[in-house]
């Protein structure tokens, strides 16, 4: 008896979760506003023993880049073109009206196809939880305004927000597939605290355990764009109390630390020269402020981690691990950003005056005047960062630990805006590769660009990329195919690697970088012996400045780059206004 139902187990499990198919699932994970050494598998002390283990058991790419900002970052993702052929060429506010280009239409193009519009043709099922942030946010008036929300751009389902930053506790734009939704009226998610890290990391898992009930003959790509650990500083009890005290050595311990990790790691060349120190810890007014930003972002970023060990689980269960690609990566570096960190210290109301609403999710504004139960917003020095009701960053000091050892930050294009984590885990295809040598963790230093995703999905997918999509003639992808890194082989990089966002300037060929801080002028680097960008070679090789330079105009010409600021202005004025972040 107990021999047949056993096999009647085995039968029914086969039938449920069958084998997956030959071309592997991917699953492509983003974080948000991370610096390069936030994982500890990438030399932080922030626990991440999800993606730490799936680094071990893959690859680790050491010289990954996205875009500098997250706009950008998401259309270069999801087509394999840089951000301007794309019509993201600096944000979604609508800023092609300054400079009349397609370029910075701030919508996605109608002349680039998604990874889930191409991978849909192969039979891919298709699946997005978390930010999409590559089209304007207004009121949908009819269906037609929805034309770049995600099921109008090539996925099944979507659960996450329209919007790029909000609370976490109460998120506006959010929808479920096509209709927004309440974080509190939804009758098919009502957990016991809602978080919209949680959100999506659970939503992703009944995604891919819904797709092995209904069709598993079906290969999946599943897209998780996650909003930690943007600001606003918000994260759980539970998650905060983890790291009570863990930063109250300051900045300059805990990027020492970082440093003696990432050379045990070898993550770091001996021949680099550290970037420099930004900001003192013992002269720090208000350090359990300072530690307590850090706490709250370290929370963020482990519970995100959590979520993400939840999805790998799920994975198991249901037969879907062995042939799922997992591809994590960051949107940009640290952000220096002073989000909430200005003004006097506001304390919260007692009796607030303003009265109970339910918050109105369908407005775009990032920042709320209160929380759902009626407290106002508090922001200011001094604000402990944490709870639904207030709104800070973690400022520039902790983004200069972040992106230990770069210089730098979000929105610029030297190493600590646009270097990015890479880790790929695929076990069918990486258990194969260690007979041909490849050992467990390997790193990867071979430059590569978020352009090149959509290369290596269209290669594993075994499917051409469209000439024409919806009448609509589509750019050449840019990237190459990172595939043969898979099993060891060297990837095929011939053509340099380009940059431009508000003027920040960036070319990469070789062991060479050339960069420029707008609106400074043309800095040359080596890559191989001074990754910290420390050591500009500019005035000792001014024929390889013009030849790079040159390469790169021809590149800004080709994909539409406009000067910054657009529609001209006083630029003084706007570089001002940059710094101060």
């Amino acid at each position: 008896m107990k021999s047949i139902t056993a096999f009647l187990v085995v039968l029914f499990t086969s039938q449920l979760f069958a084998a997956p198919a030959t071309r592997p699932n991917v699953i492509l994970i983003m974080s948000d506003d991370m610096g390069y050494s936030d994982l500890g598998c990438y030399g932080g002390e922030i626990e991440t023993p999800n993606l730490d283990a799936l680094a071990m058991n893959g690859l680790r790419f050491t010289q990954f880049y996205n875009t500098a900002r997250c706009c950008p970052t998401r259309a270069a993702l999801m087509t394999g073109l840089y951000a301007h052929q794309a019509g993201v060429g600096h944000m979604v506010d609508g800023a092609g009206s300054k400079s009349r280009s397609s370029a910075y239409s701030g919508e996605l193009s109608k002349n680039a196809v998604t990874i889930a519009e191409v991978l849909r043709t192969a039979g891919y099922s298709t699946y997005m939880t978390g930010k999409w942030h590559v089209t304007g946010v207004t009121k949908p008036k009819t269906e037609a305004d929805k034309h770049n929300w995600p099921l109008q751009r090539g996925f099944d389902r979507f659960y996450g927000t329209i919007h790029g930053a909000g609370s976490f506790f109460d998120p506006n734009t959010l929808t479920r597939d096509n209709t927004f939704v309440s974080p509190y009226a939804d009758a098919e998610y009502q957990p016991e605290q809602y978080y919209y890290t949680d959100a999506i990391n659970d939503h992703a898992a009944r995604f891919v355990t819904e797709h092995a009930k209904t069709a598993a003959q079906k290969p999946f790509f599943l897209y998780m764009a996650h909003t930690a650990a943007h600001w606003p500083m918000h994260a759980k009890d539970k998650d905060i109390a983890k790291y009570k005290g863990r930063y109250d050595a300051g900045y300059n311990a805990i990027r020492a630390a970082r440093l003696g990790k990432m050379k045990r790691l070898n993550l770091l060349d001996e021949r680099w020269q550290i970037s420099p120190q930004v900001g003192e810890w013992s002269t720090m007014e208000h350090k359990e402020w300072e530690a307590r930003c850090m706490e709250v972002y370290a929370a963020m970023v482990d519970c995100m981690d959590q979520g993400i060990g939840r999805l790998v689980d799920t994975l198991k269960t249901n037969g879907q691990y062995e042939n799922t690609l997992i591809l994590f990566l960051q949107d940009n570096g640290g952000c220096a950003e002073g989000m909430g960190r200005n003004g006097p210290f506001k304390p919260r109301a007692e009796n607030p005056s303003l009265p109970v609403l339910a918050n109105d999710y369908l407005q775009p504004d990032m920042i709320p005047k209160q929380t759902r139960d009626g407290f106002p917003m508090r922001q200011g020095t001094g604000v402990m960062p944490g709870g639904a009701d207030t709104f800070i960053g973690y400022g520039r000091d902790w983004a200069n630990v972040s992106n230990t050892p770069f210089r730098e930050y979000k929105h610029f294009e030297h190493e600590g805006g646009i270097s990015s984590p890479l880790i790929a885990h695929w076990p069918a295809a990486m258990q194969a590769g260690k007979a041909g040598g490849k050992q467990a963790g390997h790193l990867i230093p071979t430059p590569a660009h978020l352009i090149d995703i959509m290369a290596t999905c269209v290669e594993l997918a075994g499917v051409n990329y469209p000439k024409q999509h919806h009448e609509n003639t589509i750019v050449p992808m840019e990237g190459v195919s990172l595939v043969p890194a898979f099993s060891g082989k060297p990837i095929d990089r011939a053509q340099p690697l380009f940059w431009e966002h508000e003027g920040n300037r960036a070319i990469r060929v070789g062991q060479w970088k050339l960069v420029s801080k707008h609106p400074g002028g043309w800095e040359l680097y080596d890559m191989i012996s001074d990754r910290t960008e420390m050591h500009d070679l500019a005035q000792k090789q001014p024929e390889r400045v013009l030849e790079m330079a040159a390469q790169w105009e021809a590149w800004a010409s080709r994909v539409g780059v406009a000067q910054w600021p657009l529609g001209g202005g006083d630029k003084k004025k706007n570089q001002g206004k940059k710094n101060a972040q």
